[in-house]
């Protein structure tokens, strides 16, 4: 396959606005957006010039000019859109959560597998190039064994009682928006875990507020992480191993700095990112690759992964009380 691969866009929030702006700087080709209002599609149409502007979904995903659709809807539509999309034949990148619990998430894997389209989630953390070298780092053995994943995803975020984030009808609260990626962290360097403790606390809303998560690991070893979207924390992880660590810079789930420092305090290895990147693009890169390839998931974020990390999430809200409408 050697013609561009085109793009569809799945709503025109903020994430889209985002992830468009970075595509069309790596050179990748966006030719249609799809909102449920057609002023909304023209104008985000308009301001990135995209030549399709689609009043419905579903005119979205029936567009034969389309071949792969980024799913940017709030988490409760993730999987029906997902859905929509593969039983058009489209390729589909969900924006994270993938979808508001595991059982959705089943079955649009399902779906994609029965319909033979490439589908990834889209943690744009995991495809950064600054994750493929810490990969490497701990590949070779600089850091020993590493015994401890820890992450900060604390932000000030809108505290507004009809907003989304504080909406436990739309999937609000730390844990899927802030607290996904330090756990999708976790499960990246140490593998899937084998055990469970986490604590919340809420909004009068009935989301939660912040969160503290520790993870148990195979062999002994622990993830811990805590996220709260209505404080501004440092935003930093690090990775801690019995001959070196790993020191990520804010915000380090995005292109950042990170130094590998050993038991001295000397730095072994700094890392600069490439200036200019939103980080974005690597994750549409990936799922190019994937469609190019003829592969239906990455090997940096298999299917059975994010299944795994939705089950945790699902397990983590019942210890902390958190439910969603309909559940």
């Amino acid at each position: 396959m050697t013609e561009p691969i085109r793009w569809g866009i799945l709503g025109t929030g903020g994430i889209a606005s985002t992830f468009v702006t970075d595509i069309q700087a790596a050179g990748l080709a966006v030719s249609a957006v799809g909102s449920r209002r057609a002023t909304r599609a023209e104008e985000f149409a308009g301001r990135f010039g995209i030549a399709r502007a689609h009043a419905s979904y579903e005119a979205l995903v029936a567009d034969p000019e389309v071949d792969v659709i980024y799913v940017a809807t709030p988490h409760p539509f993730h999987a029906e859109n997902a859905l929509m999309a593969i039983a058009h034949g489209k390729h589909v990148l969900v924006e994270k959560p993938f979808t508001l619990n595991a059982a959705e998430a089943e079955r649009v894997l399902t779906a994609a597998d029965e319909a033979g389209v490439a589908l990834l989630e889209a943690m744009w953390s995991r495809f950064l190039p600054q994750m493929v070298r810490i990969r490497e780092i701990i590949a070779s053995g600089t850091l020993g064994d590493v015994r401890t994943v820890l992450a900060d995803h604390q932000q000030l975020l809108p505290s507004d009682p009809s907003h989304r984030l504080q909406s436990p009808e739309l999937g609000g609260g730390a844990l899927l928006d802030l607290a996904i990626y330090p756990v999708s962290l976790g499960v990246d360097l140490l593998g899937l875990p084998t055990g469970v403790l986490a604590h919340a606390s809420m909004t009068a809303t009935g989301v939660d507020r912040q969160t503290a998560i520790i993870l148990e690991h195979e062999g002994g070893r622990q993830s811990v992480s805590h996220s709260a979207l209505d404080t501004a924390g440092p935003v930093r992880a690090a990775i801690v191993g019995t001959l070196a660590r790993i020191e990520i810079d804010r915000t380090w789930y995005a292109p950042t700095t990170f130094r590998v420092i050993d038991p001295d305090g000397r730095v072994l290895e700094s890392f600069e990112p490439a200036s200019g990147e939103q980080g974005m693009r690597y994750e549409a890169l990936e799922l190019e690759r994937m469609i190019r390839a003829g592969e239906r998931e990455s090997p940096v974020l298999p299917h059975a992964e994010t299944l795994a990390i939705m089950r945790t999430l699902d397990d983590i809200r019942a210890r902390i009380g958190l439910r969603y409408p309909g559940e």
